[in-house]
């Protein structure tokens, strides 16, 4: 069996003047060629390839300071288009975005708690074809469908493990009912490792060495890009920060994860022993087996100054932070991004908690600061990231992609490029 780790290539000529064009354009067959070392005659090839295709198209000339003016390249966005679907028990969400990764349409639908693996992917199947019908976008346009779940992950055979709390969906063929359902070409990829990687093509963060997008949904997990390389592991489950062990408050100390002290479930329940224990409080928790119906009760009442609702979400957010430093020590990141649908209503609690206790703890903070931000897509970063994955296997370009052994893993590992790109280096092996 071939090690998946081994399962990457260089990036391709093609794939580094797209991305430049994305990232840079309107820009001159001349200086894509400077900027990727190629020489000329390979640059002009590889842009009349990308014309054929109807990906780039000519922008006008560039007024001429001596000699003949040189033709400005762009892309065509409305050329593909990319579906993102977030899969979470706590809410289902698909975006739709264009070549450049504008968002040209966006839905959100309930979780999949408590719901069958079959009823789920038939019922997302549904919910695409009216979103795609609604939206007029034609149907040969849409390049694939980014699927992005909660870890653990099987890249190899399109699954998910099947952790809480969709226990059901273990070893469940998710990929290829996924595809037979909606017809079209699936890509699969963690969640927080999705989210991160939608920062970078998008260019907020595409300036930085070390980054990590924290990613708070039903759980806890965390994508990182390290010198523009996605960081996976030995299996494409790194940065499960949620299941990091640690010492829960009261007598007995009690070791416990990350994840139930600071994750939305523990939030509810703790709200939930709160009330039955006779605390005052301003919200009235919905009676439901949901436990993701009542963080946001609790989230929302916090946002307006219940005193045992900010009490509970500060409690959760010390506990993030405390484990957001701790990675941003072992990693010395540069760049924290904060992300994920747990945070869309008290997300700038959280922010707030994060950046006091990096400000205060990062051991490195005397040799350079770390920017610590809530995503532009606070609650959709997964879908976006996913629909990022497609467009980047659609043009084989730059990018962090799938992860090698995944049943559509694009052709390239590294992040792509954003609108404020450095020079294009030639891109290292995958980091294992």
């Amino acid at each position: 069996m071939v090690n998946p780790r081994l399962l990457s290539s260089a990036p391709t000529s093609r794939g580094l003047a797209f991305d430049l064009i994305r990232s840079q354009g309107p820009i001159s067959r001349v200086e894509l060629a400077e900027r990727t070392g190629l020489t000329q005659a390979t640059m002009s090839n590889v842009v009349r390839q990308l014309m054929v295709d109807g990906l780039v198209v000519e922008a006008g000339r560039r007024e001429s300071t001596g000699g003949k003016p040189r033709t400005l390249l762009s892309i065509d966005p409305l050329a593909r288009f990319a579906l993102g679907v977030q899969l979470g028990a706590d809410a289902v969400t698909v975006v739709l975005t264009d070549l450049g990764g504008a968002m040209v349409g966006r839905l959100r639908t309930h979780g999949v708690y408590g719901e069958a693996p079959d009823a789920a992917v038939a019922r997302i199947a549904a919910v695409v074809a009216d979103f795609l019908a609604g939206l007029g976008v034609p149907a040969e346009r849409v390049a694939g469908l980014g699927l992005v779940t909660p870890g653990p992950i099987d890249l190899r055979h399109g699954s998910i493990h099947g952790a809480p709390p969709l226990e059901a969906w273990a070893g469940f063929p998710l990929v290829s009912a996924v595809t037979e359902a909606t017809g079209l070409p699936v890509v699969l990829d963690n969640d927080a490792t999705a989210a991160a990687i939608g920062e970078f093509w998008g260019g907020s963060v595409a300036d930085s060495a070390a980054h990590c997008t924290v990613y708070y949904g039903a759980g806890i997990g965390a994508g990182i890009v390290l010198d523009g390389v996605v960081f996976r592991g030995a299996s494409s489950n790194a940065g499960e920060l949620g299941q990091v062990m640690s010492r829960a408050p009261g007598p007995f100390l009690a070791n416990t994860t990350v994840e139930k002290l600071a994750g939305p479930v523990g939030v509810a329940l703790r709200a939930r022993a709160a009330v039955a224990a006779g605390r005052e409080a301003g919200f009235a928790l919905t009676g439901l087996t949901d436990p993701y119906a009542d963080f946001s009760v609790v989230a929302t009442a916090a946002v307006h100054g219940d005193p045992l609702a900010l009490e509970l979400i500060r409690d959760s957010a010390e506990h993030l932070a405390a484990a957001v430093v701790s990675i941003a020590n072992v990693l010395d990141l540069d760049s924290i991004v904060l992300a994920g649908p747990s945070l869309a209503i008290a997300g700038a609690l959280y922010l707030e908690a994060v950046r006091r206790r990096v400000d205060e703890d990062f051991f490195a903070r005397a040799a350079h600061g770390v920017s610590v931000e809530l995503s532009a897509y606070v609650a959709d970063a997964a879908a976006v990231g996913g629909a990022a994955l497609v467009l980047q296997r659609e043009i084989t370009t730059r990018s962090a992609g799938a992860a090698p052994g995944s049943p559509s893993a694009p052709a390239s590992p590294s992040a792509p490029a954003g609108p404020a790109a450095r020079p294009v280096p030639p891109t290292p092996p995958e980091a294992p």
